[in-house]
């Protein structure tokens, strides 16, 4: 199939676009239909369901940190140390403060 993109309208390339997009579009859907086909036929064949092995969850949980910082001016504001530093905590460090001046 030889096409003359040069010669063609703008209307034509916009057509051909879309086309082409929906012809990738149906391709990628078949073949993720036929790699669940195929995972699924393993999953049984192993004794489980896919909604089984997909129901597992893959990441652990994290417990929530205690906070091992509190501003002197408001002590309900904490900080655990992790993640980006307030701006109390950033404010206290530039007045002088220690880490161990705030620490709880």
């Amino acid at each position: 199939m030889d096409l003359n993109l040069e010669k063609m309208s703008l209307a034509g390339l916009k057509d051909l676009k879309a086309r082409v997009s929906r012809a990738i579009d149906s391709f990628n859907d078949r073949r993720k239909r036929e790699i669940l086909a195929e995972l699924e036929e393993m999953a049984r064949a192993r004794g489980y369901t896919l909604a089984e092995l997909n129901s597992m969850k893959a990441a652990r949980k994290r417990s929530a940190s205690a906070p091992k910082y509190a501003n002197p001016a408001n002590p309900s504001e904490t900080w655990t140390g992790r993640g980006r530093k307030p701006g109390w905590y950033v404010a206290a460090m530039a007045s002088g403060k220690t880490p161990g001046d705030l620490a709880i």
